[in-house]
């Protein structure tokens, strides 16, 4: 099965399933001499795991990160880091039932067409529980982004019909409620509306938003490199995600050329933009400005109401699909979200070091 590696200078390759003994990630083109322990990697990985809360999976995983290679004395060494991640408590028995049936909205049945067999248990690489190798890789790369001034915040937007207020925007709200909303009011309402749907055996989707503060100019490439393109790739590869806005998105289909234009400003010796509508790249390369992008999540589709399916045999049935599954994915989807992004700007950055003679000076001038 091939695809299951991203980036070109920074490049990461995930392997494992969702009811193995373990999943991991290597990373390869790391840096030298970046701190990082165990514990900078688990922090987000603390935030991605189930059990959390009462509107996640029930699954009980630590999910405790093993570096096995590529750091030594707590710095990279420049060669390939492998993290492991061990599944501690699969109930596959609870997947037995589903062997043969084609789950709605599952990968069951692409991948059958595919390869003529998959694994059953916990949807095997499709499950959701795959990216939590993506978040170890990516805590990394944030780490790099870091230690050069770039931020990055994502948070739950929506919530079924429930949205956040602009007005009521508090960036410290965001770890003080189960959902990651930076509004506490709609945070509140939102819960609500999900323990309704948990006692109708249903779930529900939402938006996340993610801004990039202070990233450097200048980063991707025209054409099929464009930051916003390998973005929107990255994060379309997270399996609830169904799309994808960059600034102001599908709004710009309802706007004039005057009203969506962001003009220029020229104050204290800098160019600067009026309003950010672009999502803080033009024609494909950074500008400066702060990069926002949405992504809308799907309902989980694991639920217990009756839905009807097909099976193997090609008979016509009903299930209820049980066991633990989240009513929500979209808060744990959150630090999944900036674990993609972080890994696609470090590769552009590393990328855009080779960009023109002036970046190599810098490096090699010494040498003339």
């Amino acid at each position: 099965m091939s695809g299951s590696v991203l980036g070109d200078l920074f490049k990461i390759s995930t392997w494992g399933e969702s009811h193995g003994k373990a999943l991991g990630v290597v990373i390869d083109g790391c840096p030298a001499g970046l701190e990082i322990s165990e514990a900078d990697i688990q922090k987000d990985l603390d935030r991605r795991k189930p059990g959390q809360s009462p509107f996640t999976t029930p699954r009980k995983e630590k999910d405790e990160v093993e570096i096995l290679s590529g750091v030594f004395e707590g710095k990279t060494t420049g060669t390939p880091i492998s993290m492991i991640i061990y599944n501690k408590n699969q109930r596959s028995k609870d997947y037995s039932a589903l062997k043969d049936v084609y789950r709605p909205a599952q990968s069951d049945y692409s991948y059958d067409l595919k390869y003529g067999f998959r694994d059953h248990r916990g949807s095997g690489r499709a499950s959701g529980r795959e990216t939590a190798a993506r978040v170890a890789a990516g805590a990394v790369a944030r780490k790099i982004l870091a230690e050069l001034g770039v931020e990055i915040t994502a948070y739950t937007a929506s919530i079924g019909p429930v949205k956040i207020d602009s007005e009521n925007f508090n960036q410290d709200d965001i770890p003080k409620n189960f959902l990651y909303m930076p509004d506490l009011a709609a945070a509140q309402e939102a819960e609500a509306y999900l323990t309704k749907l948990i006692e109708e055996n249903n779930s529900s989707g939402g938006t996340i938003e993610c801004r990039v503060k202070n990233i450097p100019d200048g980063l991707g490439n025209p054409v099929f490199d464009k930051t916003d393109a390998l973005l929107a790739r990255a994060i379309m590869s997270i399996g609830a995600v169904k799309g994808v806005e960059i600034g102001s998105g599908f709004k710009a289909a309802r706007m004039t050329g005057h009203q969506h234009n962001d003009f220029f400003n020229y104050q204290q010796g800098k160019i600067t933009k009026l309003t950010n509508n672009a999502g803080g790249t033009l024609g494909g390369i950074t500008d400066g400005s702060d990069i926002v992008l949405r992504a809308a999540v799907k309902p989980t589709p694991s639920i217990e109401k009756t839905q009807q399916t097909v099976n193997k045999a090609g008979e016509n049935i009903e299930i209820n699909i049980e066991g633990r599954h989240d009513p929500v994915i979209v808060p744990r989807a959150v630090v999944v979200v900036e674990a993609m992004i972080s890994l696609i700007l470090v590769d552009l950055l590393l990328k855009n070091m080779t960009a023109k003679m002036a970046n190599l000076e810098k490096v090699y001038g010494e040498n003339k």
